[in-house]
């Protein structure tokens, strides 16, 4: 080994080694700050408010699992909701050194390719708008790469436990992060990591989860995560559901819409909307029979039409790959999305919760120029668009496989976990804008490492392919047994 490369670089060696992603990583960060000042000191969604509210009272959403409000709640004390808008803005940089450390140091990629991959992640005008949201994707986005990260190491019993909690930690922030566990075990096996490695997975991944069901129980009885998961599937159902195929029993009539599939409003409509057929069922929203009546409906359908439900799942999926961004689902929806001059004031029942998590703050959004007209041109020009995503999934999928011998395979990891985001959320509810981002981290990560270690010749410095540590004991200890003695004066 050089001793020479073990020695302390420096702040200078430091600089010239990431001379290309240190300049991208100033930037992105100013504008950031950018969104800090002209946006204070949040931008809100409709979403926001019941985080905020669960967060306040300290209870399990009905609609959403409430990892999230726990953060909120506690950083409470501080009451301030800049605060956590800066937190966030943190964690989407931190997603970007997250995507770059590990093409450097674990697949040995060229700082230029390690510091492309991270460009969509730094300057993506949607990216940064939503990272100054209450919501809760930025954080379980930075909680599925740090645990990616964590898996792409030795496969140790060590890092088993910290990625399985941070994947627990995401399910409960997200529930699309439930199926993220099957591929983490999936992944651990092909590797042979051994079994003690994926039981510490699974156990540490669903350790916070039962503990959140108990919570959940205690507060609204029932071990579930939500009570939303029926609706949410009746809502992607009302896309083609036909009663007169599918033939419901007389209690799930009320949910059945007489309009032509081609004639009906989005998904959402379904669940949020004043006429919403779910609201026919008594009982107040999101109540058991409601959940479980819905299910069993949008179930009904798709056995019943399972050529109309791919179809409608396919369609929505490729919405992901648009080179535009027309409005979608609705006008509502996608102004949320935006950098406007006017921003988007909570409604005034909210008011009182929202004072409450920051008294005497100012908790409507303030539009500052010149720093607001500066991201709405921004926003105009400045995301990846979705034709781009394909081609980078496409291109990591076939670097990873061409080159799967020498490494390329450990790329399907975060490949595999951005299709899941990709499709899931169209399976189960409906296409948005804002689900798909979730994945762009993931599919850069993926592209950067299969291109680093798929192609070829693997670049200079290429770790080899990680050893179970058991072999690697065995392995020294033979060594050290043919060494020859080597006198020591």
């Amino acid at each position: 080994m050089d001793i020479g490369a073990l020695r302390p670089r420096g702040l200078r060696g430091t600089l010239v080694e990431h001379r290309v992603f240190l300049p991208l990583l100033l930037v992105a960060a100013a504008l950031r700050v950018v969104a800090m000042l002209g946006y204070q000191s949040v931008m809100w969604f409709p979403d926001s408010y019941d985080y905020v509210s669960a967060a306040v009272r300290v209870e399990p959403g009905l609609i959403r699992p409430s990892g999230y409000p726990l953060l909120l709640w506690l950083l409470k004390d501080l009451h301030n909701f800049a605060l956590i808008a800066a937190l966030q803005h943190l964690m989407g940089l931190g997603v970007a050194v997250i995507i770059y450390g590990v093409l450097r140091r674990r697949f040995g990629a060229p700082g230029w390719v390690a510091a492309v991959a991270t460009v969509p992640v730094l300057f993506d005008a949607f990216q940064i708008q939503l990272e100054h949201m209450v919501l809760s994707d930025t954080l379980f986005v930075f909680l599925v790469m740090a645990a990616v990260a964590v898996l792409l190491g030795e496969p140790t019993t060590r890092n088993g436990a910290l990625a399985g909690s941070l994947l627990g930690l995401a399910a409960l922030t997200r529930s699309v992060g439930i199926p993220l566990l099957v591929i983490g075990v999936v992944y651990l096996a092909v590797r042979r990591a051994g079994w003690r490695p994926i039981a510490v997975l699974v156990a540490t991944c669903t350790f916070p989860i039962v503990c959140y069901l108990q919570w959940y129980n205690s507060h609204h009885g029932g071990l579930e995560l939500t009570r939303s998961s029926g609706i949410f599937l009746y809502s992607r159902s009302m896309a083609f559901a036909d009663c007169e195929k599918m033939h419901p029993p007389a209690e799930e009539m009320p949910l059945c819409v007489a309009a032509d599939p081609s004639e009906r409003k989005a998904a959402g409509s379904y669940v949020w909307g004043p006429f919403a057929p779910v609201r026919r069922i008594p009982g107040g929203a999101f109540n058991e029979e409601q959940n479980r009546l819905a299910g069993s409906f949008a179930k009904r359908a798709m056995l019943a039409q399972p050529g109309d439900y791919l179809m409608t799942v396919v369609t929505d999926v490729a919405r992901t790959f648009q080179w535009g961004h027309p409005v979608y689902p609705e006008e509502f929806t996608y102004n949320h999305y935006l950098f406007r001059e006017k921003a988007v004031r909570p409604p005034e029942h909210m008011l009182p919760v929202l004072q409450e998590y920051q008294p005497g703050g100012r908790v409507t959004t303030k539009v500052v120029e010149p720093y607001s007209g500066f991201l709405q041109a921004y926003q105009r020009h400045v995301y990846l668009r979705g034709t781009v995503l394909g081609v980078i999934l496409a291109a990591g999928l076939a670097w990873a496989v061409a080159g799967r011998r020498r490494g390329g395979g450990l790329a399907l990891l975060p490949w595999s976990l951005s299709g899941v985001l990709i499709v899931v959320p169209p399976a189960t509810a409906q296409f948005d804008y804002r689900y798909a981002l979730a994945a762009v981290p993931l599919a850069c990560l993926a592209a950067g490492a299969a291109f680093s270690l798929g192609g070829r010749r693997s670049p200079a410095g290429t770790l080899p392919p990680a050893v179970p540590p058991d072999a690697a004991v065995e392995e020294d200890a033979d060594v050290r047994e043919r060494a020859p003695a080597v006198a020591v004066p």
